[in-house]
């Protein structure tokens, strides 16, 4: 079975470091993946839990065209985030010729939600996506019952997307443009330039 994809890059700001995913971080993973209050939020109650053997089969397979990061606040590791190239074609479909990412992120430290954690880390993965890897536009699943991560998204620019057909019943995509990133709309405090660094 493959593994992880490496990559050398680490983000920075405001108190958050996203560092590589390697294969040492499956208990990590596995915890934060099966405890029931992160499920309900992430999965919407459809999956009970994980396997280490699922884990590590849907991390190894993301990671191949993603850029895979464990959250660290503190100094201490609280939660994952990726920055994939889009893989739904309903989005391709609709955007063709465009280069086009989507974020994806848990917190699985309940003690540390609403600190403004998944915000940063929304932001350097956002501002790593628009300057270093010059995609078109970034977007983002959530479940319209998590509030939490749809204003966590909001704080960053991201919007409703209601034209890429909303996925299924109970989630919708939220999105941010090149255009948008580089406006005077887009908030700065969450733009860390220089923050970008590689091992």
């Amino acid at each position: 079975m493959e593994e992880l994809r490496k990559h050398g890059v680490i983000l920075r700001g405001d108190g958050v470091v996203l560092r590589p995913m390697s294969e040492h971080d499956w208990p990590l993973l596995y915890r934060w993946n099966n405890r029931p209050e992160v499920l309900a939020l992430a999965e919407q109650d459809q999956v009970p839990g994980y396997t280490i053997e699922a884990l590590q089969a849907l991390f190894r397979g993301v990671s191949q065209s993603a850029y895979c990061f464990i959250i660290k606040a503190g100094g201490r590791e609280v939660g994952e985030c990726w920055l994939q190239r889009m893989n739904l074609d309903r989005i391709l479909q609709r955007v063709p010729d465009a280069d086009l990412r989507r974020i994806d992120i848990t917190i699985g430290e309940p003690a540390c939600w609403g600190r403004g954690i998944g915000s940063t880390a929304i932001g350097l993965l956002t501002g790593f996506g628009f300057e270093r890897e010059r995609c078109d536009a970034i977007f983002a699943i959530t479940s319209t019952s998590n509030e939490r991560s749809i204003r966590a998204f909001a704080r960053c620019g991201f919007r409703p997307c209601p034209e890429t057909g909303g996925g299924d019943p109970g989630s919708h995509d939220l999105v941010l443009r090149r255009q948008e990133f580089e406006s005077d709309r887009w908030p700065q405090g969450r733009r860390a330039p220089g923050a970008c660094g590689t091992i």
